[in-house]
Parts: structure tokens; sequence; C-alpha cells
């Protein structure tokens, strides 16, 4: 007689012990099939993007290796001979690049200190104007210029600053200055590149300000000035301690573009004549890379700069997240 087969439900697997060294990986790896099961079109919806980074952004990186080899055209990256930093001490003693690390920071930290807080100025004025023809009149011509091309503007600065027939060289000369070509004289150069992109972006950052001022309750406002709060007291009390965490997200993002200061706007405007003060990092890996054909020392300053950037943004990050909740991660 055959044996017979037990119905007896088998019992499961014990659970991962909470103290077991997997148990957290254990945690994780669950919580994301949950996560893909119950959430599946998100992240199909999701997965375009994800291609995108992973064949634009992170698929280059590999290319990073050429910082560490004596790279050539003609014999590829992986026949080119190894190297090892002899890029970066030659980056570290050429005296241009040491140039070009003081600008970048210069032109950085200052584009920071007077850029930044241009954009909330703008929003504070925006609101106080009210709803009405004037200001969304103001709004549309602050906001225009970020929609005109990087070459349009730098075109406008160099005809504005034409030495012979531009405008503010015809007034100089209407009230008996001098003639004078800004775009060659290496003080000037960094009053142009700040002043002409607060111009350019001020207007269009503001936006994402007075997004966060549209949130604020009306009932705080209406409870000060039942108090008797003048409008500089309700911009200072209420208006912007509101837009504190908005500052900090920003200012933070800011940051890691410190020493990634406008390329192609510097380009265009820069000349040989103003290298002492317009010559950044990335015009320098410019003109090692694609005209002197020295391409390991352009990938060497081009990991430089992107670490010193990460550095920047995880520095800033650390230090918001110790005097305020507002943090990127």
């Amino acid at each position: 007689m055959p044996p017979r087969l037990s119905t007896a439900t088998p019992e499961p697997a014990p659970a991962t012990p909470p103290d077991h060294p997997a148990a957290p990986l254990r945690a994780t790896l669950d919580g994301w099939r949950t996560a893909l099961r119950d959430d599946w079109q998100l992240y199909a919806m999701l997965a375009p993007l994800l291609i995108w980074f992973a064949v634009f952004l992170y698929k280059p990186m590999l290319g990073l290796i050429i910082a560490f080899k004596d790279y050539s055209l003609y014999k590829g990256v992986a026949a080119s001979p190894w190297v090892g930093l002899e890029n970066f001490a030659a980056l570290f003693g050429d005296e241009q690049f040491r140039r070009a690390i003081a600008n970048t920071l210069t032109l950085g930290i200052l584009s920071l200190v007077i850029a930044f807080p241009v954009p909330v100025l703008l929003a504070l004025m925006f609101n106080e104007l009210g709803d009405g023809r004037f200001r969304r009149f103001a709004q549309i011509v602050a906001y225009l210029p970020h929609f005109i091309s990087v070459v349009i503007i730098a075109g406008l600065v160099v005809a504005l600053l034409a030495p012979s027939n531009g405008a503010i060289n015809i007034a100089r000369a209407g009230l008996g200055f001098d003639q004078l070509y800004f775009l060659t004289i290496p003080g000037y150069f960094r009053t142009i590149y700040i002043g002409s992109g607060i111009w350019k972006e001020a207007g269009f950052d503001s936006i994402v300000y007075l997004a966060a001022i549209a949130g604020i309750s009306p009932a705080l406002y209406e409870a000060a000035r039942l108090d008797g709060a003048s409008r500089i007291q309700l911009i200072r009390h209420i208006t912007l301690p509101a837009l504190v965490p908005t500052i900090i997200i920003l200012a933070l993002i800011k940051v890691g573009h410190v020493i990634e200061v406008g390329f192609e706007y510097i380009v265009l405007l820069y000349q040989p004549a103003t290298y002492a003060t317009s010559d950044v990092i990335a015009t320098y890996i410019y003109r090692a890379g694609l005209q002197t054909g020295d391409y390991g020392l352009a990938a060497a300053a081009g990991l430089f700069n992107a670490i010193v950037a990460l550095a920047l943004v995880w520095g800033a990050n650390t230090l918001s997240r110790r005097v305020s909740t507002a943090t990127l991660w």
C-alpha cells in the first residue's frame, strides 16, 4: 500500500533575527520589493530619466581614467600608457592653473555674496506691489533676460561697452571723461560678469521665492496688522522667516556651483589681456584639452573641479544640518 501524503502545511522558514548582520539588508530589499510591486507604474515613468542619467552622466565618468594616463587620440583610452599622478603634479605645478583656481573661487564667492540676495529682494518687492498691471509688467521685464541666449547677452555687453560707439563710452565722452575699452581691462571684468549675470538671472530666480511667499497663511498677516505691525515689520517677522528654509536649500545648491562659474559666458567675454582676473578652471580645461591637445591634463583639472564642488556641497550641507533643519539630504 503506497504511503499517504501529508496534508500538513509546511512551517515557514524562520525569519532573520533582528540582531543578525544581514537583517538591515534584508529589510531594505523587502522594502524595495514592496515599493516596486505597489508603485510599479511610477517606477516605469521614472525609468527613461534613470536611463538618461546612466548613459549621459554616469557612463562618461569612465573617461576619468584619462586623468591618470598619457592619453593619445591615436592609441585610445585602453592603449594609452598609465602615468599615475603625473598629470596632477603638472597641473598643480602650473602657475596658470593656480591663477585659475583663485579666479574661480573669487568669481564664485562674489556671485554668491552679491548676486544671491538679489532674487530675494526682488521677490519681496514684487510681493509688496500687490496684484496689478504694473506688477505683471515689472515681472515680465525682470524675467525676460533669462530666456535670452548667452551669446546674445554677451553680444549686448560687448556692444554696450564698445570703446568708440558703445553707449557707456558715448555717455562718458559727453560728460568729459576718457573713453575706455572695458573688456580689455582686468579690473573691470568681475564687475561686468557679476552685474550682467544679476540682470540676466535675478528676475527668474525670484519665482521660487514668490512661490514660497504665496504659501504663507494670510491669517498671519491679518493678525499682525491688527496688532499694528507696519509693512517693514510684516516682512521682517513673517515673510523673511517663512523664506529661510527655501533660502537655505537654494544657497546649498548655489554653493555647489561656486567652482563651476559660467564657462560659455566667460569664453565669450574674456581676452588674453584679462586672463589675470577672468581665466577660470573651466576655461583652463578648454585651452588645455581642445587648443593644446593635452587631454590628460584637462581631465585631471576636470576631476579636481568635480571633487572640490562635491566637497563644498557636502560641507555646506553638513553645516546646514547643524544650524537648521533645511538640508539637501
